[in-house]
């Protein structure tokens, strides 16, 4: 089981990774579910619009994509999660939050997608923004900041 970080077509750095593995870890582990091996690619607006346009067909900019490779018969969550961090500057702007925050937000959402939470329809994403404010609540101090 592993958490790895990359970055593709853009230089972003993002610190507390150890730290924040352990807290995907716990949020996996919350949702009674075992962690696999997961990868965090950031990576910029032009580069994200290419993977949604190549592997889902959609042709827009959008914050986040997740690749879910679990295994649900045994219950291990695996997968890629894409992360504009150019959308992620922006809507941290938007909604008058730290990029950090929303680099968060947006981390924790696709670890929810991974664990089997939806967001299409309107239930779907009210259940999915609890359980995000329910585990950036519960985040380590030092990622908050670090």
């Amino acid at each position: 089981m592993a958490i790895n970080y990359y970055t593709q077509g853009c230089s972003y750095r993002y610190t507390g990774k150890r730290i924040t593995s352990q807290w995907i870890k716990q949020t996996i582990e919350n949702e009674g579910l075992k962690p696999g091996n997961i990868s965090i690619i950031f990576c910029s607006d032009p580069c994200l619009l290419e993977v949604n346009r190549q592997y889902l067909n959609h042709d827009y900019y959008t914050d986040i994509i997740t690749f879910d490779y679990d295994d649900k018969e045994q219950g291990i969550v695996s997968g890629d999660l894409f992360i504009s961090v150019d959308t992620v500057a922006d809507n941290a702007s938007r909604y008058e939050v730290t990029p950090r925050e929303e680099m968060q937000r947006v981390i924790i959402h696709g670890v929810l997608h991974l664990c089997g939470y939806g967001d299409k329809s309107e239930s779907e994403a009210k259940i999915m923004r609890g359980k995000e404010n329910f585990y950036l609540a519960r985040r380590p101090e030092i990622i908050k900041t670090k």
